[in-house]
Order: structure tokens, then C-alpha cells, then sequence
């Protein structure tokens, strides 16, 4: 990404005046819930959707945020250490993150995480970590260089600690 490119970036809260219809990234079902189902989640507060906006207003990509809770069972034996007795922890999901194929390879999914990551830890609702479903190989990949730690027993199930992430932007 160049600089005066980064600069006239920006990340939104999708909304109506963004033209969804345009948007290709090349996975039908990623492409289908940003044209069809995101803002019926962000209606209803299923799923916060925002969308990277280019300067031209064409939609360059997008990501999703929503509370969730991981059963203490699920996380790694070394984290359970350090966490307290409840059943449930609560967390933040990832749920989605696409980048449009005319913008690939440009480090827009990088950009994307990163602020998906700084909202989440700005967020005033307590989570342990951000939590992300791998949906292939490419996307695990992905996310383990970004410092991801896989669940013990779902490999394409990859959470951050938000004391990791808080120590990313210090």
C-alpha cells in the first residue's frame, strides 16, 4: 500500500449508501452475505459489518464483529491456566473478511485485520481474544502469520488474545 493510498482509505460501518452489488472477491458465499444478508445482521445486531471504502467509494473489502463465548474446554491447556473457573469465555468473533479480487495483493486484508483488531480492543465489552474460523488453508496461513494461535482440537479455529493485541498497538 502506498502512502497517499492508505490515506484516503477508510473503514466504515456499512451502510446504505455503499454499493454492495460490485463487490467480487471471488468466494460466492462471502460475496453473497456482503450483497444479501450483512445489513439485515447490522439491523438486527447479529453482526457489526464495515466495509474499506476506497477513494473513489468502490467497497475494497470488509470484515464482521460480533460477540461470542468459547467453552473453557476448547481453549489450549496452557492458556485454561491462566483464565478463571467459568464455563464459558467470552470473546470476540471475526466472523468474516474479504477483500475484493480487483484489490488483492495490495495488503488490504492485513489493513483489514488491523482495524479489526484495534475496534476490538477499544471495544467497551470484555473479551479474552478475538476469535477467527479459518475458512481454508489460505485463510489459516493468513491468520498463524498474524500471530494466531490455533484451538487444540479445531485447527482452523484461531484465536488472538486481546493482551496480545493491546501489546500490537502500544
Amino acid at each position: 500500500m502506498t502512502g497517499s493510498t492508505e490515506a484516503s482509505l477508510r473503514v466504515e460501518v456499512l451502510g446504505s449508501q455503499h454499493d454492495r452489488n460490485s463487490f467480487e472477491c471471488g468466494v460466492e458465499p462471502l460475496d453473497r452475505y456482503l450483497r444479501m444478508q450483512a445489513g439485515q445482521d447490522a439491523r438486527k445486531n447479529i453482526a457489526a459489518p464495515f466495509v474499506l471504502v476506497m477513494p473513489d467509494g468502490a467497497i475494497a473489502g470488509y470484515y464482521t464483529l460480533s460477540s461470542t463465548a468459547v467453552s473453557v474446554g476448547e481453549w489450549p491447556v496452557e492458556t485454561v491456566r491462566k483464565l478463571p473457573r467459568y464455563p464459558l469465555i467470552p470473546a470476540t468473533l471475526l466472523g468474516r473478511l474479504a477483500v475484493d479480487r480487483r484489490q488483492q495483493g495490495r495488503g488490504y486484508g492485513r489493513y483489514l485485520l488491523a482495524d479489526a483488531l484495534l475496534r476490538s480492543l477499544r471495544s467497551e465489552i470484555a473479551a479474552f481474544a478475538v476469535i477467527v474460523n479459518a475458512k481454508d488453508g489460505n485463510a489459516r496461513r493468513f491468520y498463524q502469520r498474524e500471530s494466531f494461535l490455533p484451538f487444540p482440537d479445531q485447527p482452523m479455529k484461531l484465536f488472538r488474545p486481546m493482551a496480545d493485541i493491546a501489546e500490537l498497538f502500544r
